[in-house]
């Protein structure tokens, strides 16, 4: 991946973290964004890793319903050097995304919306992806994704119907960052219109929004399914090994 070594004279971005969701499929009922890995818990890991990007000011966190105090209290293990501020959120990713999108601070004119489940995130694809956004006035917004390295088939009623050239699919990945007011817009239309998008960067696409990719590493996974952990905590541990670990992680963290 092509890294960007320009930043903003200022931080000019602020993070959005989606972390409202209950996690179902991991099968854990804490919600697997408590969920410790290598010492933290899942969010901790996302949050130290946006922290230390120099782009960022800001972090909004998007908390389940009821447990703001609880969450704040997690976040806290690793004390951001950046401002923090906890929203809870909806019912739905959307509404979630949406909630922390309005808690911006008015003076950060970019967004970058990432999931709180997606420990693995490095600061310096963060702030590549900020960069290809900032650096290019055309731009609504960049994604994070990474090729598709597997053959893709299109199935009907378990039948193979095609297999379509995998060249031009892209596996799609956090953070993703918009232009502060465009992607509000696109929130809002979309709830007027009740259109559900499958992430962000869909409403701003359906919207008008050129948006861009920026290729980010492959193990830059979400934690979905209680078979995910391993890998994750796998690479963590080598990171926490090699002195690659964020540093707001490292008091906290510990070789697992």
């Amino acid at each position: 991946m092509a890294e960007s070594t320009h930043t903003a004279a200022a931080p000019d971005t602020c993070a959005v973290v989606a972390a409202g969701g209950l996690g179902l499929r991991f099968g854990d009922a804490r919600g697997k964004q408590y969920v410790e890995l290598c010492g933290l818990p899942v969010l901790d890991w996302s949050v130290a890793a946006l922290d230390e990007a120099p782009s960022v000011g800001h972090i909004v966190i998007v908390c389940p319903h009821g447990r703001v105090e609880e969450t704040r209290k997690v976040v806290g293990l690793i004390a951001p050097c950046v401002p923090v501020t906890f929203v809870e959120g909806g019912a739905t990713r959307q509404e979630s995304c949406l909630a922390g999108i309005r808690a911006v601070p008015g003076d950060f004119p970019l967004v970058a919306i990432h999931d709180g489940a997606r420990p693995l995130i490095r600061p310096e694809t963060v702030e590549a992806v900020i960069a290809r956004v900032r650096d290019d006035a055309s731009l609504t917004g960049a994604i994070c994704a990474h090729p598709s390295a597997d053959t893709l088939k299109v199935v009907e009623g378990g039948i193979v119907r095609s297999t379509p050239d995998r060249s031009r699919y892209w596996a799609v990945q956090t953070p993703q960052v918009f232009r502060r007011a465009t992607v509000l817009e696109a929130h809002l239309a979309a709830g007027r219109e009740g259109f559900v998008g499958t992430d962000d960067a869909s409403l701003v696409e359906r919207a008008g929004g050129r948006v861009a990719v920026v290729e980010s590493p492959s193990d830059n996974m979400k934690v979905t399914v209680p078979e995910d952990r391993l890998p994750v905590e796998a690479i963590l541990a080598s990171r926490i090994a090699s002195g690659e670990a964020p540093a707001a992680a490292r008091e906290g963290a510990r070789p697992c």
